[in-house]
Formats: structure tokens, C-alpha cells, sequence
């Protein structure tokens, strides 16, 4: 996927929102490739852009905004690629993170308001309500990733925690389970088969 070509052509003062999206975009990426970004570029290749393509792919399906879905997804984690000590609160200081960056563009207050509240509500591990399809998408688009990502999953456990074969694959089958846990009845529905597949292929189930 590439970003740009996917939206609706949304004017704010002259500028098209493709061009903000854009410049959003390799606003992140830089941000991840910094020496300061304590998870590395991997939190760009094996997250964040697969949040943002995710979001957009499934946005009309839930009847989101796919130009707030897309700039959300991009900014969800900023807080955490900035400074590894904010990823506790990472959803609160990004979305403060989020608003500093927006202003700079004659984008409305309130697709601000939405795309701090999509930031905000996007963990799974916090349960908040969820009021508009933006936030529901986002967070669902968050917790579906981890379904594309398997081999960074796989690395991570082999890799960083050293864990034998039967420990690793046990270990990234729960994390998808807790993953497919938290989405909504929606969201489970469209990764099911990626669900059952992984159960397959790490426990041979």
C-alpha cells in the first residue's frame, strides 16, 4: 500500500488533507528511524504502518472517517516513539503529542477533538467506552496487526527472550488471543481466519 491515494479529497484552508496525511506520514516514520526511538525502526515496519493501512482498508466498513482513521493511526503510538518513558501514558501524552503536531494545519477543531479521542480510547488493555466508529476502528486496527506481524512476534520471543520453540510459539499464540479478545464483534469477524490460522500454525491445533 502506499499512503496518498486512498482518500476523500477534504479541503481545509486550500491544503488537501492527501497532503497532510503525507506529511503526517513521514513525520512518524522519521520520528522512528531517530537513534532516540528505543524500539526502532521495527515499531514503524511491524506496527504503526500496519495500523494505518489496516485502519484505512476497514474503515468503510465501519463507517469511519477513513481521513481521521488515517491520521489517528498514524499518530496512536507518536507518544512512544518519542520517549520510551511516556509508553505507560502513551495514549494520554500522544494525544497531546497529536494536537501540538495538527495545529499546524486549518484542520477543524473538532476532527482534532475525534482524532485525540481515537488516540486516547485505542488500547485494549484500558476498557473505555467507545462512541464513534473512528475509535472503534482504530483500536480494532491496533489489536489486528499483531496478526500480520507474526514473524516480528516470533523474533522477539527467540531472539529477546530466548525461549525454546514449544515456550515462543505458545507464548505469540496467547498474544493474539488476548489480541482477537479485545476486539469488537466486528473486528473479530474479519480476522477470524487469521485467528484460526495462527492457532494452527504455532500449536498445531
Amino acid at each position: 500500500m502506499k499512503n496518498g491515494n486512498f482518500y476523500s479529497l477534504k479541503l481545509y484552508g486550500g491544503i488537501i488533507m492527501n497532503e497532510i496525511i503525507n506529511e503526517i506520514y513521514e513525520e512518524v516514520k522519521r520520528r522512528c528511524m531517530l537513534p532516540s526511538n528505543a524500539y526502532g525502526i521495527g515499531a514503524w515496519d511491524h506496527h504503526i504502518k500496519l495500523v494505518y493501512q489496516i485502519a484505512i482498508e476497514i474503515s468503510q466498513e465501519y463507517g469511519a472517517d477513513p481521513n481521521i482513521v488515517a491520521i489517528a493511526a498514524l499518530l496512536h503510538d507518536i507518544a512512544s516513539v518519542t520517549d520510551k518513558s511516556y509508553t505507560e501514558e502513551h495514549h494520554i501524552i500522544g494525544a497531546h503529542i497529536a494536537e501540538e503536531l495538527l495545529t499546524n494545519y486549518q484542520i477543524s477543531k473538532s476532527d482534532i477533538e475525534l482524532i485525540k479521542k481515537c488516540i486516547l480510547n485505542h488500547r485494549g488493555s484500558r476498557l473505555v467506552k467507545k462512541t464513534t466508529p473512528e475509535e472503534i476502528c482504530l483500536a480494532d486496527a491496533d489489536a489486528m496487526a499483531h496478526f500480520y506481524s507474526v514473524p516480528s512476534l516470533l523474533r522477539m520471543v527467540y531472539v529477546e527472550k530466548n525461549m525454546s520453540i514449544d515456550e515462543g510459539a505458545e507464548f505469540v499464540y496467547n498474544k493474539l488471543q488476548r489480541s482477537y479478545n479485545k476486539l469488537s464483534d466486528k473486528g473479530k469477524e474479519i480476522i477470524l481466519p487469521h485467528y484460526q490460522a495462527s492457532r494452527i500454525l504455532l500449536l498445531k491445533k
